[in-house]
Formats: C-alpha cells, structure tokens, sequence
C-alpha cells in the first residue's frame, strides 16, 4: 500500500498536467472500483478547471472550480499516468487504452491523466471542498507529519496512555497521518525503539524523539521517490529509490546497520504485518 512519500510524489507528478488546468473530457469506464463511484462522475468533472492539486494522508485531493473535490486513493496497485505532456526529461506519448485504465481524464493543455489499477482496491470520490473535512474519507484522519499541529507535545498526549505497542499506535492514522507499515519500521528503527515496546512505558523523552525523527524519514523518502515494491510507480512511470536504504525494513537476518550494533534485522509479524527491527539495539 503506497505510503505518504509515495502518494506525495505521485501528487508532485502530476503538478504539471493538472494544477490550474481544465479537464475538457472525463471518461468513467466502470461503476465502481473499490466502492461504488460517484453519480454522474464524468459528467460533474468535465469542463472543471483543477484550481490545486493536494495531499491528505494518503489521499490525493483535486479542488475543482466547481467547488467540489476530486478525492483519489491509489490503493494497493493504483497508478496516475501521465501522457501527452512533458514530465521530467521526457514526453510520453498517449499509449494504446489498456484494461484497466478505469478513469481517463484528457486536460485542455494536452495531457491525459489515466487511473489504472488491476486489482481495483483503489477509489475515488467527489465531495464539496468547503466542507472536505467532514468526509468520511478524511473526516477521523489525525494531524500531518509536517504540519504544526503535529509536535512533541501532541504526540505525548496522543499515545503516552496508550496500551498497545509503539508501531500499533503509530500505523493508528488518528494519531499521525500518512504512516505505514514500512516508514513505521524505519522510524523505529532509527529511534532505537523496539516496535513491541508498549507505547505508554515509553519515557516523555523518547516519545519527543519520534517527531523530527518520522519528519526525517518521510523527507528523505519524498526526495528519492518513495519506495518501490511489487507495484508503486511514479506518476511519469519510474521507480522510487528509498527502499535502497532502508535500515530495517525486508532485511530480515542482515547485519544491523546502527554504528556499534552487533545484532541481527529480526521478522515478526504484528496485527498481520510484518516488523523488522534488531532486537540488540531497539529497546
């Protein structure tokens, strides 16, 4: 399941064929992907211009001048393609329509926006932008990683009484927005903190820890792309590159990469996910 990073470079992608451009066509090639799509959806985005293109959590969010928002999540094997425009280096030309190219959005500047997603755990919904909050898709959704409301303090009150394990409470999106099985473990990882530990035996001290340390993970892996396993893709179609340097998560049984550290990346599964972390050094 694409993560923050993923879904934030995804967005940036399509800064150049979407932001502040009319969609002069929307086809909508099937009633429903994940959940059932929205009534007359080609029809309410055809002829809207995109007045800006942003994220939320996981979900990326299209204002239209129609006052309504296109809200898109990719899911497990979701992708925006990008053709008939320059992105990066290079112009991809509008391939041949493929099986699953589920929403085609055709924009006045020439490019074609394409929803493709085979397994169709993906989704998109429209909602009215001034009252988006309210959404059931982002309504319980807690603060960014990057923004203001999300600091030591927040983050203190947010878990310090919270039962359940450390890497439980951070996937939790109530309590930090965009956080994922894999940027949980690298965090952890980084902070020296065991994913089993209980997150309210944690010291204030450790738990202040978290914040610049999840800002650094992301940030990094914004920069190289995201991470690139079994089906993410950039939207010009190129690979991310984080998973490169991952200190901990899918190295099972190799070396642990924390100066002084002896031990060994360590599997287990949590909740039906897998964990990685040393049990030598995460304490």
């Amino acid at each position: 399941m694409p993560e923050l990073p993923e879904v934030e470079t995804v967005r940036r992608g399509l800064l150049p064929a979407m932001e502040g451009v009319k969609i002069v066509d929307a086809a909508v090639n099937r009633p429903n992907l994940r959940w059932t799509l929205p009534e007359n959806m080609a029809v309410r985005l055809t002829g809207a211009t995109v007045t800006a293109l942003r994220r939320r959590s996981k979900y990326i969010l299209a204002d239209l001048d129609s006052g309504e928002t296109l809200i898109i999540h990719l899911g497990m094997s979701g992708r925006m393609l990008i053709s008939g425009v320059a992105v990066g280096e290079f112009v991809h030309e509008h391939p041949a329509p493929q099986k699953h190219d589920h929403v085609v959005l055709n924009m006045e500047n020439g490019a074609r926006v394409t929803f493709n997603d085979a397994r169709r755990f993906g989704h998109m919904d429209l909602g009215e932008t001034a009252t988006l909050e309210d959404h059931w898709l982002v309504s319980s959704i807690g603060p960014e990683p990057f923004g203001n409301g999300f600091n030591e303090s927040y983050l203190v009150q947010a878990i310090k009484d919270r039962a359940s394990p450390i890497k439980t409470v951070l996937l939790d999106q109530r309590v930090v927005a965009g956080l994922g099985n894999i940027y949980v473990c690298e965090v952890l990882h980084r902070a020296k903190i065991s994913p089993i530990r209980r997150a309210s035996n944690l010291s204030k001290k450790r738990i202040e820890s978290l914040v610049p340390i999840i800002r650094d993970v992301l940030g990094e892996a914004i920069e190289a792309g995201g991470s690139s396993l079994r089906d993410y893709r950039q939207a010009d179609g190129e690979l991310g590159y984080f998973q490169h340097t991952f200190r901990a998560y899918g190295r099972e049984d190799a070396p642990c990469v924390t100066e002084d550290c002896t031990g060994k990346i360590t599997r287990i599964v949590q909740s039906g996910r897998s964990s990685f972390y040393c049990p030598k050094c995460q304490r």
